[in-house]
């Protein structure tokens, strides 16, 4: 079976030379130009490996990354970008990336990397790494992603799928100030969107699952005009 790969890059020229030189190689190729067009074949199928582009139109390639990495652990991503500052390469792995290239590249080059990435990820299909990791455990609180539940202030809460992407957003972003427009793009992407004061009232219900006293949060810490931060 060949390996499944998911272009998203808004060039036209460079999208079609991409997805012509793997399709040489023999990978399967599925492209798209922005996050849109992503979100819905990352929904509907199952991929080895993404490529992304960093500057998208409409939401980010950095964004797109993290909601991708609320679902599945496992898929490697390798970020294309025309930007090489150090601080951008270490902004797209923080953001879980698992390799830069910069533009211009050599094809060699990519396609060493390409090849390394599956090789380190190992061989057979894709697997959604719905779970993964799994457990996380704070203060006197525990969440079960894989199963969708807390132990809360309330005792065992059964969390919506929503409840679950933000908390996971916030936790792998810990001490880092995450804002309201970053929360709408990755936990909901392109679906109906909510008002911010939707975003406001799931903190408020994680502040009554994970908070001693949801007055004083010591977890949950809202930034002024801004957005929120986990501390755990």
């Amino acid at each position: 079976m060949s390996y499944q790969i998911l272009i998203v890059e808004d060039e036209t020229s460079i999208r079609d030379s991409l997805s012509l030189n793997l399709e040489l190689e023999g990978y399967e190729v599925t492209a798209c130009g922005d996050a849109a067009q992503a979100m819905g074949q990352f929904q509907s199928r199952q991929f080895d490996l993404i490529l992304l582009d960093i500057m998208l139109p409409g939401m980010s390639g950095l964004d797109l990354c993290a909601h991708f990495r609320l679902t599945d652990r496992i898929v490697p991503i390798l970020m294309l970008t025309a930007r090489d500052a150090p601080e951008d390469r270490v902004t797209g792995l923080r953001t879980g990336a698992d390799d830069y290239l910069t533009k211009p590249f050599h094809l060699e080059e990519l396609l060493l990397r390409i090849a390394n990435l599956l090789k380190r990820r190992g061989s057979g299909p894709a697997q959604q790494d719905i779970a993964g990791p799994g457990i996380f455990e704070f203060d006197r609180y525990r969440i079960d992603f894989s199963a969708f539940e807390a132990l809360t202030n309330l005792g065992l809460v059964i969390l919506t799928k929503k409840e679950a992407a933000l908390l996971r957003l916030l936790i792998d972003r810990e001490q880092e100030a995450v804002s309201r427009q970053q929360i709408l793009h990755i936990v909901w992407g392109y679906e109906v969107a909510p008002s911010t004061r939707t975003i406001d009232n799931f903190i408020l219900s994680f502040r009554k699952y994970f908070e001693a006293n949801p007055r004083k949060p010591k977890h949950f810490h809202s930034v002024r005009g801004y957005g929120y931060k986990f501390t755990s």
